[in-house]
């Protein structure tokens, strides 16, 4: 089949985009028939495939629709009967070994988007050779309009669509990876921030309100999300940090609007970058808990990583930004970790995607197994590695400057930041300047909007602005 242009293209985790200007009713039906005609394809059709959503404007709305044309498809749906995290949908998939999963979400971006992923029959984020056939369909439909829909209330009747809560099943398979029971005496205070998202409830759900003490807020459904983009870093969590500081909290767990990904307070309400949360979990396995297998990270998570796989003597392979990435290699490797700088993290012997309510747990039993708060397990993780700070910041551009921007970058590479010599640059996923002293730069555009981000990671938060400021003046096309 020809590639036909098309407005709807997948990025670094699905499509996303602007509620009732590119984001339609049409526009998803069309997704949806998409996905229904490789489905048939590839005689996966017959396994069912479980649709979910998250809290977003219209989201289920939108989930009905996808509904539809599967069932319409002659495809049989397992349908969330109320927002549910992508993990927990991820994991449903592995549970009820469907062909895979589509999910309303747009994760953490503002309020005006809403999104379409597609995962697997692995539960993880669909491969970039399934998205491509998926977006070949997807372009011919939008010539062809050729959909097949049977309404909701036909399909329910017809046994074409299920209602299915997958919490009971989730909370299972979590029972299985961590001691629930050890958690809930453990006495934390703990402050749940689900940013008005699909994680709503679920920690205290799985641990209850036994001698662990839940404060949870922005737990009601808000699709404004007010005064916040529902992506679970520093500058989003002010409230968060304050409600920690005024209740004397042990800890701070953030969930983002899909609940794949998590963000940590220490308990003066201080943030915990990515970098050093993924550092922690990779500690916590294998220290605490003892066990072995690759780390898998991507390109912008934290060289800690490389230390610690010298320390215990395990394997760390890289990888390009995105989940779609990771996942196969945890596949191929048994990894035991994967994790980016969003604040996703997956994990072996569960589903291979990133799991923001599995991490916060295990965040959580690392503080119970150790005696020691946020604070001083970071302490704990420098006495090992070496400090190590990070940053990033995001600028938006006019998506038309793209490639202007590129063309700038290309023709001025730097040959010292920091008053280090650049030793390699990579462009395997952006650019990225790895110097003698093993700090780096990296800039690199998103995969879902048009958002260009600069990180950097040193030994000192100086060093790490200085940096950040190196990079804005390598991209200094944009105004």
């Amino acid at each position: 089949m020809s590639q036909i242009d098309s407005p709807i293209k997948f990025g670094t985790d699905g499509w996303r985009g602007i509620i009732a200007q590119d984001f339609t009713f049409d526009n998803v039906r069309i997704c949806a028939q998409g996905v229904a005609n490789y489905l048939k394809e590839t005689k996966l059709a017959d396994r069912g495939f479980i649709i979910g959503y998250d809290t977003r404007f219209a989201s289920e709305d939108f989930a009905a629709a996808t509904a539809e044309v599967l069932a319409g498809n002659g495809i049989k749906v397992y349908l969330c009967p109320k927002a549910t995290p992508t993990p927990i949908i991820s994991y449903g998939v592995l549970a009820k070994q469907t062909s895979g999963a589509a999910i309303i979400t747009a994760s953490h971006n503002p309020a005006k988007w809403n999104g379409f992923k597609v995962k697997s029959e692995h539960g993880s984020s669909a491969p970039t050779q399934t998205i491509t056939k998926i977006e070949n369909h997807i372009s011919h439909m939008l010539t062809s309009r050729e959909l097949k829909i049977l309404s909701l209330d036909k399909a329910l009747n017809q046994g074409m669509i299920e209602y299915l809560d997958l919490a009971p099943i989730y909370g299972q398979q979590v029972a299985r990876l961590i001691d629930l029971e050890k958690l809930a005496r453990s006495g934390f205070n703990i402050i749940i921030d689900s940013m008005y998202g699909a994680g709503a409830g679920y920690f205290k759900m799985l641990l209850g309100n036994k001698a662990t003490g839940i404060i949870e807020i922005n737990d009601e459904r808000n699709p404004l999300f007010p005064n916040i983009n529902p992506e679970p870093i520093a500058k989003n969590l002010t409230k968060l940090s304050t409600t920690i500081r005024n209740n004397k909290a042990n800890v701070g767990l953030a969930t983002d609007g899909d609940a794949d990904r998590i963000g940590i307070m220490d308990e003066n309400g201080n943030f915990l970058t990515t970098l050093q949360v993924f550092a922690l979990l990779c500690l916590y396995l294998l220290e605490i808990r003892g066990e072995r297998g690759p780390l898998i990270k991507t390109i912008t998570t934290t060289s800690m990583i490389y230390r610690l796989g010298e320390l215990f003597n395990v394997p760390v392979l890289e990888t390009s930004v995105g989940f779609k990435y990771v996942a196969p290699l945890m596949l191929a490797e048994n990894a035991l970790i994967g994790g980016e700088e969003s604040g996703g993290y997956g994990f072996r012997g569960h589903v291979l995607e990133r799991d923001g309510i599995l991490a916060g747990l295990y965040f959580l039993d690392l503080m119970l197994k150790t005696g020691k708060t946020p604070s001083e397990l970071l302490k704990y993780l420098y006495s090992k590695v070496g400090p190590h700070h990070f940053k990033r910041v995001d600028l938006k551009f006019p998506a038309n400057e793209r490639e202007t921007i590129i063309n700038h970058i290309i023709n001025n590479p730097p040959k010292y930041i920091n008053g280090s010599k650049v030793v390699k640059i990579d462009t395997n996923d952006g650019f990225r300047y790895i110097l003698a002293d093993t700090s780096w730069l990296l800039i690199r555009f998103s995969g879902t909007e048009p958002v260009l981000r600069i990180y950097a990671e040193s030994a000192t938060p100086d060093q790490v602005d200085n940096m950040i400021e190196l990079g804005k003046l390598l991209v200094s096309h944009i105004k």
